[in-house]
């Protein structure tokens, strides 16, 4: 009964300028992310309260030759029926699904992709996350199957197709030397329901009130 996640968020997507121009414009024309090693699995990601850190990803893409203007879009949004891997319940519910999933790659013969490190990163802090975003993937797609299967025998279900996930993550290397905390720590969402989305907007400077 606590998974549902009524209340507003605010969250920052880093992108080009001109993404950013025309989600405002035309929020209905959003895209998903579905690269193989997206750290939540395939969705529309928003790093929670962190404007600086999407600005940050944003400006690493325009060093790579990816985005021409580096640029932040406001995201409001609910996480409704969330798979939150802050919680222990659905960390435990994901390494079921992992069984389930090595189970069936042994079948067919197949190896498990892997998680894997980008070149020159001195803290292996394993930025293509193929392995999680496999299995995260496989869940929702069972999840999907068991309610169809459901609705054929039943007429309805009880299960409920997950519209966001959330995660917290520890990267970047120790903030200071044999620190616990890491430099980019960070809670990024991927919202799977776009209908979670409740608006876009362009982020304001912040003023002094006092003037």
């Amino acid at each position: 009964m606590y998974s549902s996640r009524p209340n507003l968020y605010i969250g920052f997507h880093g992108c080009d300028q001109s993404v950013r121009d025309q989600l405002v414009l035309e929020p209905n024309s959003l895209k998903f992310s579905a690269n193989s090693y997206d750290w939540l699995g395939h969705g529309f990601y928003v790093w929670e309260n962190n404007k600086e850190r999407a600005l940050k990803w944003a400006q690493d893409r325009h060093l790579k030759g990816a985005i021409e203007k580096p640029s932040v879009l406001g995201v409001a949004y609910v996480l409704n029926n969330c798979l939150d891997f802050s919680d222990s319940n659905y960390t435990e519910i994901l390494a079921e699904y992992y069984t389930s999933f090595k189970d069936d790659f042994s079948l067919t013969g197949q190896e498990l992709p892997i998680n894997k490190d980008v070149k020159n990163d001195e803290y292996k802090d394993l930025l293509l996350r193929e392995l999680d975003c496999s299995v995260i993937e496989y869940m929702h797609n069972e999840v999907s199957e068991a309610i169809a299967e459901d609705i054929k025998s039943n007429g309805f279900s009880r299960l409920t197709h997950f519209d966001s996930c959330r995660g917290i993550f520890t990267e970047g290397g120790p903030a200071f030397p044999g620190a616990g905390i890491q430099k980019n720590n960070h809670i990024q969402v991927c919202i799977r329901n776009p209908n979670c989305i409740k608006g876009f907007f362009i982020p304001r400077k912040e003023v002094s009130f006092e003037k």
